[in-house]
């Protein structure tokens, strides 16, 4: 096109060369990223699973501000989500969410965000408005797929079932269609309420639990899950992977790659693209770094 514009004298096509090249440069930039991911996982779906910290309704409530933010992210990104179990706060927030993105590389891209999770804010919970802390942790597991063997006998399993809780409607909330499953031997324990069917949330949870088993065993074996594991090791109060601070200034900062975000409202409606791909790039140039030592 530049060519042809050189010949014919033409400026006329030169926002569309523009045009072009810009969608060519998010078009590199993305196979850049996809080439990072060559876990055997990375393509699979994801489960993700937030907890809040101490702090009873302050980290309830950013826990479900954290809800709504990877929801984001996988609207625009183009994931489809479905949040299979959310344990509500007493007065406000959720104590714990469980969430399931479908679509190519879910769990390439989320294990970034793997971690705790820390805000600090004037809080709208307090009368005096003073600046409060608040953590939450985010964990991710491949969802995975029905070839890889992962035998859960029945006897190993404790069914419970119980009525829903917090908002969902009568359907939800007047059957007992919640459902909880312990694994006995592992001591895992998953629950699933979000669907009004008893059968389809025992079902959603059999995948969660089904996931977590799969993890433990490649955990065991090590090699792997190597740098997964290292990372879950770090899921512990005060040792947060990303500060968002609304107060006294507005930043973002991903304590591991040094990334920046002066647009806090941007990256709590989804925009966590430069965070992923940075993290992603940092460990492209470890793995890189390791193999010529």
């Amino acid at each position: 096109m530049l060519e042809l514009s050189a010949e014919e004298e033409d400026s006329s096509m030169d926002e569309e060369i523009r045009s072009s090249l810009t969608r060519l440069h998010e078009q590199v930039a993305q196979a850049e990223l996809k080439a990072m991911l060559s876990e055997k996982t990375d393509f699979n779906n994801a489960f993700m699973a937030i907890n809040s910290g101490a702090g009873g309704t302050e980290s309830q409530d950013w826990a479900q501000m954290l809800l709504r933010m990877y929801l984001r992210w996988g609207d625009r990104n183009g994931y489809k989500t479905e949040v299979l179990d959310t344990q509500y706060g007493e007065e406000a927030g959720i104590k714990s969410a469980m969430i399931l993105f479908s679509g190519d590389y879910s769990f390439g891209y989320l294990k970034a965000e793997i971690g705790v999770h820390r805000l600090v804010r004037i809080s709208p919970y307090d009368s005096n408005k003073r600046r409060h802390t608040s953590f939450a942790s985010v964990f991710v597991y491949p969802e995975i797929d029905d070839e890889v063997e992962v035998e859960i006998k029945e006897d190993d399993l404790k069914v419970d079932v119980y009525r829903a809780s917090g908002p969902g409607g009568q359907g939800v909330n007047t059957t007992d269609s919640a459902v909880r499953l312990t694994h006995v031997p592992s001591g895992i324990v998953v629950q699933c309420q979000n669907e009004r069917s008893q059968h389809k949330n025992k079902a959603s949870a059999l995948k969660v639990l089904k996931a977590r088993l799969y993890e433990m065993e490649q955990e065991k074996l090590g090699e792997e899950k190597k740098e997964l594991e290292k990372q879950k090791k770090k899921i512990e109060w005060g040792s947060q992977i990303r500060s968002y601070v609304l107060h006294p200034y507005q930043l973002v900062k991903d304590l591991r790659t040094g990334v920046e975000s002066g647009n806090v409202e941007a990256v709590l409606d989804g925009d966590l693209q430069p965070f992923i791909q940075a993290f992603l790039c940092l460990g492209a140039k470890t793995g890189v770094e390791a193999g010529e030592k």
